[in-house]
């Protein structure tokens, strides 16, 4: 079982690594994210690793011991060849291209495929996962182009990167220097490994690239489903709102989960604000008919679907997030490379565990989700940066005092942002179709169906990091509008929100670039300092449930 030890110390077993364990140790940048094998685990591995010799020394036909690979299975090499095919294995497949795989994401992968190989069945050294550990525990970052898996078998390409790392080849980010790998293990005072049979085809089959882009992209998809939240509880304030929207009887009657926990959140945001409105107070001040057949109501009684509706929008991302974390907690807890050994029997199975299929549904389904939330906070902000929508703040939020300032009609205020907003949206939707419905017949029809899951993976991150730019823009906005609005008339948590904003971020007094509040904002929300300053809590939301729940360990 995962132990915490001291905050960023883990014990790998292969069956209780988290998304919010891996998430940490991706992102740790100093030397405190030590990881270590469970002596258990290890007990296991060698148990496998000795059925696997002996198979070898047998001479005996298996795959990717003593065979070609994939649909060259039926060319078999003697035992003496072993070890050299793994090598051979590793070079042919270093082929990846297009932009490289973030350092968090390329240290999610190396802890994952550790964890995966502690399992046991893939029959590889206690000692190769020990290899795996020192790249995080010494800052060396395998440098991975990220195109080139098609999610089976496994991610054969980007991850002979990672093999590579080992090896002694290729290049790493050592340190915050980029330098060729041998160099890098060599000033750590680490040798490069030499692959026993199997080794190469066990670091490769895998699916753990993928399920790292997917796992962190989960997790900061649950970052966003908060900082939802509070967008609409922002845009509630500088609308002057109808909090009956989010009456807890309206949401418990439809009844799914993540709707009512999105509309609780929005109501202790907007306890104690004086600039919402309720159903009852618009009754209490509402023009009377008096004898008269008709009239127009002053103020609307019910909000915009934006803002409205915004529960159950965010609510599907919540409770896709629910099932999407087991999901992918169960496979990053899995053996997923072939062929595998049983350690209880010894038994020897050829299958296709590396198939990545329910990674790359939970990845297509997370991307839509987080998709529809950018269009959401898109929506919100089209309201609150347009005067005939945003109850009497100025056009585009425009600082009101210019017009004294002999500036009238100069300054654009927000309108700029609004464009960019919109823009990123679009690219947030478009990305947000399937993936894994493109799946291409190759090596010679011997990967005949295969998961795209990477694919996918990849485009989930890049949706969740376009929606934390739209989250960004409407933030900005949002602080902008409370500012002209008078932010002490909103509640106190929507108030601790704000000021953190203005810690980083100036009132927008006149025109002048704003990318690098964009930036700055966005760091409020992915490192979750945000959440943090409103709540208090500095741990990120928990998703999924512990592995070790769902998953029998072989014993």
């Amino acid at each position: 079982m995962t132990q915490t030890l001291n905050g960023t110390h883990l014990r790998l077993d292969g069956h209780s690594l988290r998304i919010a364990d891996v998430v940490r140790i991706a992102r740790s940048t100093v030397d405190d994210s030590t990881v270590e094998l469970d002596p258990a685990a290890a007990v296991v591995m060698d148990s496998t690793v000795r059925r696997k010799d002996d198979l070898v020394a047998q001479d005996l036909p298996v795959y990717g011991l003593t065979t070609g690979f994939g649909d060259s299975c039926t060319r078999q090499v003697a035992a003496t060849r072993a070890v050299a095919l793994q090598r051979h294995l590793i070079l042919y497949h270093l082929n990846g291209v297009g932009p490289q795989t973030p350092a968090d994401v390329a240290r999610a992968t190396v802890l994952i495929r550790a964890n995966c190989l502690s399992r046991g069945p893939s029959a590889v050294r206690p000692e190769l996962v020990r290899a795996l550990l020192h790249l995080l525990d010494r800052q060396i970052t395998p440098v991975i182009p990220e195109r080139g898996s098609l999610g089976a078998s496994g991610d054969l390409v980007p991850l002979s990167y990672l093999a590579a790392a080992l090896l002694g080849e290729g290049e790493v980010e050592h340190r915050g220097v980029r330098r060729p790998a041998r160099e890098a293990l060599a000033l750590e005072g680490l040798t490069p490994v030499e692959l026993a049979a199997k080794e190469g085809l066990a670091l490769i089959n895998g699916t753990s690239f993928g399920a790292a882009f997917a796992t962190v992209a989960a997790s900061d998809a649950a970052e966003l489903a908060w900082v939802a939240d509070l967008a609409t509880a922002l845009t509630c304030e500088v609308l002057l709102g109808n909090t009956s929207h989010f009456a807890e009887f309206i949401h418990a009657s439809k009844g799914h989960p993540g709707q009512c926990r999105s509309a609780a959140t929005i109501r202790e945001l907007l306890a104690g604000s004086v600039l919402t409105t309720t159903y009852a107070e618009i009754l209490a001040r509402r023009d009377r008919l008096d004898g008269r057949d008709h009239l127009i109501l002053e103020q609307r009684i019910q909000d915009k679907y934006s803002v409205r509706c915004a529960p159950h929008v965010n609510g599907v991302l919540r409770d896709t997030l629910d099932w999407v974390g087991p999901w992918l907690e169960r496979e990053i807890n899995s053996s997923n490379d072939n062929p595998l050994f049983d350690p209880a029997t010894g038994e020897l199975h050829h299958g296709g565990n590396f198939y990545a299929g329910h990674v790359g549904q939970a990845a297509d389904a997370l991307k839509v989700a987080v998709a529809n939330l950018a269009d959401l906070l898109d929506r919100q902000l089209a309201l609150v940066v347009d005067e005939k929508f945003n109850a009497g703040l100025p056009a585009n939020l425009v600082d009101p005092t210019l017009a004294d300032r002999g500036e009238a009609n100069l300054h654009h205020g927000f309108k700029g942002m609004q464009i960019a907003c919109s823009s990123v949206t679009a690219e947030a939707l478009k990305l947000a179709a399937p993936a894994t419905v493109f799946s291409r017949s190759t090596e010679a029809h011997n990967q005949d169906k295969v998961s795209m899951a990477t694919t996918a993976a990849r485009e989930a991150r890049t949706v969740v990091e376009l929606t934390q730019q739209v989250a960004a823009i409407h933030l900005l906005a949002l602080a902008q509008a409370l500012d002209l609005r008078g932010a002490h008339d909103a509640g106190p948590a929507v108030r601790r929100a704000h000021a953190l904003i203005r810690e980083r971020v100036p009132f927008l007094d006149r025109d002048r670039r704003m990318d690098h509040d964009i930036h700055a904002v966005v760091d409020l929300i992915r490192t979750g300092a945000l959440r943090a300053a409103v709540t208090g809590h500095i741990a990120p939301p928990e998703i999924g449930v512990p592995a070790s729940y769902t998953q029998t360990r072989e014993e």
